[in-house]
């Protein structure tokens, strides 16, 4: 098992890192925040997991120890792999998911790329049980229809999650009525 690795940054790509140590170059597979954290940087450290598949040694690497076995909770629920893993944790912070988990938010769930409701509804399940719901989280924004069209609005034009549920908390405590208005708000936050 490879637990770490640490070594010189030798090139980026879209989902992936590659570090240099002891001479050898190794392809890891990033989450977003992971590969945001190491671009630009001559040196980085990541913790590792090994996936051993018939046709394949895939590592994937970790910024935290957290994100890492947030990584291993999520393949344990039936119907995630790797990549999807990855997907999630691209597309939303350890705090929003852990969110999501105790307010039964399937729906915020759905809204990561190749996560329907049914799978939505399992990651709660098994994940209620295996995340630390004892600490104390951030509530999600207050969801109503305007803010979930809101919310869906600014992830069409290209924002996470993450990005668009902090933008909407920081609405003002009585936020306009319409959809355009919330937006066009929340993309002043942006600026």
């Amino acid at each position: 098992m490879i637990a770490s690795i640490e070594g010189q940054v030798a090139a980026t790509g879209k989902d992936y890192v590659i570090l240099s140590t002891g001479g050898i170059g190794y392809k890891i597979f990033v989450p977003f925040p992971t590969l945001e954290r190491v671009q630009g940087e001559a040196q980085a450290f990541l913790h590792t997991a090994l996936i051993v598949r018939e046709d394949a040694l895939t590592l994937y690497g970790f910024a935290t120890t957290t994100e890492r076995e947030l990584f291993d909770h999520l393949l344990s629920v039936n119907g995630v792999g790797p990549k999807l893993a990855l997907s999630i944790l691209s597309t939303m912070s350890y705090e929003s998911l852990k969110s999501a988990v105790i307010g039964e938010r399937a729906d915020i769930l759905a809204r990561v790329p190749g996560i329907g409701k049914k799978t939505a509804q399992k990651i709660l399940i098994e994940l209620k049980d295996k995340l630390k719901l004892g600490q104390e989280v951030g509530p999600l924004a207050a969801f109503d229809d305007l803010n979930s069209d809101v919310l869906d609005t600014l992830v069409a034009l290209g924002y996470s999650i993450v990005e668009a549920q902090t933008a909407i908390q920081a609405l003002p405590p009585n936020p306009p009525p319409s959809v355009e208005e919330r937006v066009r708000l929340a993309l002043q936050y942006f600026a």
